[in-house]
C-alpha cells in the first residue's frame, strides 16, 4: 500500500473493524465435486532425517483410482507437534514434478493432541499436471525447520516414522482430492470432513483481461512502461522514514521455463541505507472481477541478521480524496514474516478497506488473518462482485468480507515490499529480503474460482502469450 500512515492502520484494527474475521477453512459457497468419483490416491512416505536440525518428510502421491487426477486438486497433510513458541519454514529440496509446482503451508489443528497441533499442507499448481491411473508424482523431497534454526524435536510428531527409510504407504499422512478426504487418518479429533472446493469447469471465454508473465530484461526495459507499469522511484511512505524506493531493485530472471519478477528490499539499519521496492499500474481502471498472482514470500534475509519487520504484498488501491471519503477502496494481501503492528511473529493478513482518516486516526475495514509461516510460493486470488470480496490462498478460501467494503471507484494493481520500521532488528549489518512474482491476472467483471484462474493462466502460457491488456480505460 502506498499510504504513509500504514504503520498505524492495523494496530487499531480490532476496535475499528466492523466485520468479523473469516479464517482459513471457512465454508465456500460452491458445490462439492461428485464425491470425487473414481479419484483415489494414497501417500507413500519415507523419512530422510532423524536428527534435531530439520524434519525431512519425503513423499509420493499415487493414483490408485480409475480416472486421471489433476494434482492442483490434491492436498497432502503431514502432522507434527510444534516446539513451544516456534515458527516454521518450509522448503523443497527436489521434486520430480518441480519444486516450483509445489506449495507448502502450515496450519493449526482445531483439536491439539499430544503428538500433533500443527500440520504442513502440500499442494500443487496447475503446472504439476495430472496423474493417470496407476501413476505417481515421483519423489517430493521436502523439509521444514524452525525459522530461527533452533533445535527441534520430531520424536513426538504424529506423522514421523523413524523406521521408515524406504517408500511405503503411510496412513499417518492424509490426502484429499477436490476437498474430499481419500487417504489416511488424522490425529484424533481432527478427522477431515469434505469441504467445498472449486469446480473444474473451464473459465468463461472472452471478456477483458490483464495478464502479465513479467518477461522483461530489467527495470529500464521500455516494454514495462509500454505495458502500463510504473516502477516506483519517488520518496514517501509507507515504511522507514528517509528510505529510498529503488527501481533498480526490481529485477527479472528465468526460473525454469517461467520468467520471474523479484522485488528486493535491503537495509543496513538506517533510514538512509534502506531500499524499498514497488511496481504498480499507472492506470486506475480495475474494479469488479478476479485478481490473481503467484507470489513467493520469504521468511529470512538472503544474508545477514534476520528480524526486520518486513511487509510483502499484492494489493489493489485508489486514492483517498478526503478523510473518511466513502469512495476509497483497497484490498490487500500482506505477509509479515517477522511480525509487526503488535504481532510477535509471522502472520498473513487480507484486508478490505472502506475508508480511513489519517489524523486523528480512524479506519473502517475488515480483515482476516492466519498466524503461520507462508514462506514459499502461493497462489493468491481475490474476487470482487456486487455482494462480497473473497480472498483465496492456494485454492482455499481465506477471508470473505461483505458488501460494505465494495469499491465505488476503479483501482490500480500493486506489488511492494518494505520495512515498517527498524525496531525489529537494530544491527547495522547489511541484509536484504526478496519477494518474487510469477504472474498477475485480472479478469474484468468475471468471478473465477482458483481452479479456473489456474486454467486461464495455463491457457495463456500454452499459447505463448506473455502479456495482454484488453481492460478499457476507466470511464
Amino acid at each position: 500500500m502506498s499510504d504513509p500512515t500504514r504503520t498505524r492502520k492495523l494496530r487499531l484494527r480490532a476496535a475499528l473493524a466492523v466485520a468479523a474475521v473469516t479464517g482459513l477453512g471457512a465454508t465456500a459457497l460452491t458445490a462439492l465435486p461428485a464425491a470425487a468419483a473414481g479419484e483415489t490416491v494414497t501417500v507413500q512416505y519415507r523419512q530422510s532425517a532423524t536428527g534435531s536440525d530439520q524434519v525431512e518428510p519425503w513423499l509420493k502421491v499415487v493414483n490408485t483410482g480409475t480416472t486421471s487426477v489433476p494434482l492442483s486438486q490434491v492436498k497432502v497433510r503431514y502432522y507434527f507437534k510444534a516446539d513451544a513458541g516456534a515458527s516454521y519454514t518450509y522448503a523443497c529440496s527436489w521434486a520430480v514434478k518441480g519444486c516450483a509446482n509445489l506449495t507448502g503451508t502450515f496450519g493449526t489443528l482445531a483439536n491439539p493432541t499430544a503428538t500433533a497441533d500443527r500440520y504442513l499442507e502440500i499442494g500443487f499448481t496447475a503446472g504439476a499436471g495430472s496423474l493417470a491411473p496407476g501413476a505417481d508424482t515421483g519423489d517430493m523431497q521436502l523439509r521444514f525447520h524452525r525459522s530461527n534454526w533452533q533445535p527441534l524435536n520430531q520424536s513426538d510428531d504424529y506423522s514421523f516414522g523413524p523406521d521408515r527409510t524406504t517408500y511405503a504407504n503411510w496412513s499417518k499422512v492424509t490426502a484429499a482430492v477436490g476437498g474430499v478426504p481419500v487417504w489416511g487418518t488424522a490425529p484424533a479429533g481432527n478427522e477431515p470432513t469434505p469441504t467445498p472446493t472449486d469446480p473444474t469447469t473451464p473459465p468463461p471465454t472472452g471478456g477483458a483481461a490483464l495478464f502479465d508473465d513479467f518477461d522483461y530484461t530489467g527495470h529500464t526495459d521500455p516494454a514495462i512502461n509500454a505495458h502500463g507499469w510504473s516502477v516506483r522511484s519517488n520518496s514517501g511512505g509507507p515504511g522507514v522514514p528517509g528510505a529510498t524506493w529503488a527501481p533498480e531493485n526490481v529485477t527479472f530472471a528465468k526460473e525454469g521455463t517461467n520468467s520471474i519478477m523479484n522485488l528486493r528490499t535491503s537495509t543496513a539499519g538506517t533510514g538512509e541505507s534502506t531500499r524499498h521496492t514497488e511496481i504498480l499500474t499507472r492506470a486506475t481502471k480495475f474494479k469488479n472481477g478476479t485478481y490473481a498472482a503467484r507470489v513467493r514470500f520469504s521468511d529470512a534475509p538472503l544474508s545477514g541478521p534476520d528480524g526486520d519487520r518486513v511487509v510483502q504484498t499484492f494489493f489493489t488501491i485508489n486514492d483517498l480524496k478526503a478523510p473518511m471519503a466513502d469512495d476509497y477502496a483497497e484490498y490487500d494481501f500482506e505477509y509479515l514474516p517477522n511480525g509487526g503492528w503488535g504481532e510477535p511473529a509471522n502472520i498473513l493478513y487480507t484486508t478490505s478497506w472502506e475508508t480511513y482518516r489519517p489524523d486523528p486516526w480512524e479506519a473502517v475495514n475488515a480483515h482476516s488473518e492466519v498466524r503461520a509461516s507462508y514462506a514459499g510460493w502461493h497462489d493468491l486470488v481475490v474476487t470482487v462482485d456486487d455482494t462480497a470480496i473473497v480472498y483465496y490462498v492456494d485454492g482455499q478460501e481465506f477471508g470473505r468480507h461483505d458488501s460494505r467494503y465494495l469499491p465505488e471507484r476503479p483501482m490500480s494493481i500493486n506489488f511492494n515490499q518494505w520495512l515498517i520500521d527498524l525496531a525489529g532488528q537494530t544491527s547495522t549489518t547489511p541484509r536484504a529480503y526478496d519477494q518474487k512474482v510469477d504472474y498477475v491476472l485480472h479478469v474484468k467483471d468475471q468471478v473465477l474460482t482458483p481452479a479456473q484462474v489456474a486454467a486461464k493462466v495455463g491457457a495463456y502460457r500454452s499459447a505463448g502469450t506473455k502479456f495482454e491488456d484488453s481492460v478499457p480505460a476507466a470511464q
